[in-house]
């Protein structure tokens, strides 16, 4: 099992999904997952990335196959960046394209600000506001620690994955949420879900691609454009529906869309960028 050993002796499980031609020297794409997931939840991106790129999905501390935190646990968003570079600085690779949803789109957007020589470009899908005001939510953690994850799974799907989604992958959705701990999932929401990235959004200088839907819970088409505009190399790309997890309720439409931009991007390498192409 591929684990990687963290400083304090906790390990980071992670997958390599590589389906390149085996003579080429294929250049990686790390995806980050979003509270209560794990690696699996890039299914339907993997099949998209494969064939193009290396694609590294780590279980992000506590979660998935790696070590689960306990609900002290002191979370910072440096200490999941560094688990993050750490591993990666182990398999050997300097730079990255990077991919991030939920929670795991304000881990991108800080890592990829804090390590601008080494993100090549960075997309996030359904990713919520650079600082959501929401404190710490304690009714939310002892929901969690009281009743399980799989409550909270159960109450807050619908506006996760939208009504257009299947009942058997609703199903689905909330038993692979529900095996992650309870004291990781209480400890992630309150210290990290409520960060304050605002500041690092102008640091990021890897061309970027937001995605999100016409009727994202998280925050309107306008709301998120405001913050978008704040990351100097920037698109956005807005999505028919009403799902705040765009990155799974159209999962091989923004896996395509992300493959484009790479593409796009890879294309551009070298060339100077001019102005700020924003939309």
């Amino acid at each position: 099992m591929p684990e990687f050993a963290l400083e304090d002796g906790r390990t980071l499980f992670y997958r390599v999904d590589d389906f390149t031609e085996p003579w080429g020297r294929p250049e990686t794409v790390v995806m980050l997952h979003g509270n209560a997931e794990s690696s699996e939840s890039w299914y339907g991106w993997v099949p998209e990335l494969s064939g193009d790129l290396r694609v590294v999905r780590p279980d992000i501390r506590g979660f998935g196959l790696s070590t689960p935190m306990p609900e002290d646990f002191p979370w910072t968003l440096d200490v999941i960046r560094k688990d993050l570079i750490g591993l990666l600085d182990s398999l050997g690779i300097d730079r990255f394209h990077l991919v991030g949803a939920k929670l795991g789109g304000t881990i991108a957007r800080h890592l990829a600000s804090a390590h601008p020589d080494r993100v090549s470009s960075l997309v996030v899908a359904g990713t919520p506001a650079p600082h959501r005001g929401v404190g710490p939510r304690p009714e939310l953690i002892r929901e969690v620690l009281e009743h399980g994850v799989e409550a909270w799974a159960r109450r807050s799907m619908a506006g996760r994955l939208g009504p257009g989604f299947p009942d058997q992958g609703v199903e689905w959705w909330i038993s692979y949420m529900s095996r992650t701990a309870p004291s990781t999932v209480a400890g992630f929401l309150a210290r990290i879900a409520d960060a304050d990235i605002a500041d690092a959004l102008p640091l990021i200088r890897c061309p970027t691609l937001v995605i999100t839907t016409e009727g994202s819970g998280l925050s309107s088409v306008e709301e998120t454009r405001e913050w978008q505009r704040r990351i100097p190399l920037s698109e956005l790309l807005v999505l028919p529906g009403d799902s705040y997890h765009v990155a799974v309720s159209n999962a091989r439409e923004c896996a395509r869309a992300a493959l484009e931009f790479i593409t796009r991007v890879r294309e551009n390498a070298g060339t100077p960028q001019k102005g700020r192409p924003i939309t």
